[in-house]
């Protein structure tokens, strides 16, 4: 039996995948636990999992302000945003609590998320395996190309950040935090993050998705009966808030269409919609998925990788973070056509709904990638994987 330990960020997208992988290893005999934000953790993961001594909460407000901040910036300003302003703020932050946590719980091993350095900081300065979480296939492509300098100066950052907590300047400007040497573990597959070289100790495990929730009674289930092609619109849960163009455009598309829309989105921001749409704050979507014949989204993994689990083609819109690069993969892959989120007309939201529901060739290709999910094994291999790791030690 061996003790492993996930160090995460408070971020849905990043937690969501280790609780299945967590929940794998446990059933196979091992200790898990998680250390990041305790609040958020705790209002995240299931009952009975352990959160160990994990340092300071990081305020939702906070996190919010950082979000809103971010919105509409694009390319290498986005980039540098993204590393001033939170994932070495979170490191500095999270060092400390890692710390705490890895010598008081003493893990065989430590997950850590591409975006909490720290995990890999502490892990390697205690000597210990640790292996990392990529869980969106953004991560595994590099954001900096053609952005040379940026590129560099991010390097800087993670050195500087090894350098404020005692780490040697020689074995800081060697370490790579975000890619461990030992075990890379992506929630993807090549057939969908693209056929390249990768290297050898990288495993793509394919989404790990955990227990579905059971269905909403209150949702009108009675909607989605019937005939007519159901289609789900979502913008994640971050950005619900801020698509009020974008869902005037839907509703506007929606009214001459037949099929049957469900809209996750909040109704005062969604505004008057056509009877054909239903809109709630929240939706049981795995289910809802299941009943689609095409989703469209802002292009977040989670969302891509649920929709190409059950072969259901997308139209994406991407805003923000790595959302371009993954509808950039998913038009790659066949599976999907991009749209302008922030321009988008309702002939050209028509027209890809058009596509991705009468030319069987997006089905096809969404029901490939999901096939690919399947073989790969998803938190069942990945938890195989961090084994293996945990026995090298």
């Amino acid at each position: 039996m061996a003790r492993f330990l996930f160090v995460v960020p408070p971020l849905h997208g990043h937690v969501n995948p280790t609780m299945a992988v967590g929940a794998a290893l446990a059933h196979r005999g091992h200790d898990v636990a998680w250390c990041g934000a305790p609040t958020f953790l705790e209002g995240v993961l299931p009952a009975g999992a352990e959160v160990v001594a994990s340092g300071e909460d990081v305020p939702a407000e906070a996190i919010a302000e950082v979000e809103a901040r971010s919105h509409g910036l694009k390319g290498a300003p986005a980039l540098k945003f993204f590393w001033e302003e939170f994932l070495v703020p979170l490191a500095h932050a999270m060092i400390p609590g890692v710390e705490a946590a890895i010598t008081s719980w003493r893990p065989d091993v430590v997950v850590a998320d591409q975006q909490t350095v720290a995990g890999a900081l502490v892990a390697r300065r205690h000597g210990v395996p640790w292996a990392t979480s990529a869980t969106t296939s953004a991560e595994l492509v590099d954001p900096f190309a053609g952005f040379p300098k940026l590129q560099a100066w991010s390097d800087g950052c993670l050195v500087q950040v090894q350098l404020d907590h005692g780490v040697p300047a020689a074995e800081a400007s060697a370490a790579n935090l975000r890619f461990s040497d030992d075990l890379v573990l992506a929630f993807t597959t090549v057939e969908l993050a693209g056929r390249r070289p990768y290297p050898s100790h990288w495993r793509f495990v394919g989404p790990a998705f955990g227990d579905r929730p059971p269905h909403d009674a209150d949702f009108p289930w009675d909607h989605v009966d019937g005939d007519d092609p159901v289609v789900l619109v979502s913008l994640g849960t971050v950005n619900a808030a801020a698509g009020e163009r974008f869902y005037r455009v839907v509703a506007e598309v929606a009214g001459g269409r037949p099929e049957r829309f469900v809209l996750a989105a909040p109704p005062e921001v969604a505004g008057p919609m056509p009877a054909n749409v239903v809109v709630r704050p929240r939706v049981p979507q795995l289910e809802l998925i299941e009943r689609a014949g095409a989703v469209v989204c802002h292009a977040g993994h989670n969302t891509v990788c649920e929709a190409l689990a059950s072969g259901v083609p997308l139209v994406v819109a991407p805003i923000r973070d790595d959302q371009p690069v993954v509808a950039a993969q998913v038009v790659e892959a066949g599976a999907g056509i991009r749209v302008r989120y922030v321009r988008v007309r309702p002939d050209e939201l028509s027209g890809a709904l058009d596509a991705v529901l009468t030319d069987p060739a997006y089905r096809e290709a969404a029901t490939a990638v999901g096939a690919s999910f399947i073989a790969a094994g998803g938190a069942a291999a990945a938890a195989v994987h961090l084994e293996d790791l945990a026995g090298r030690r």
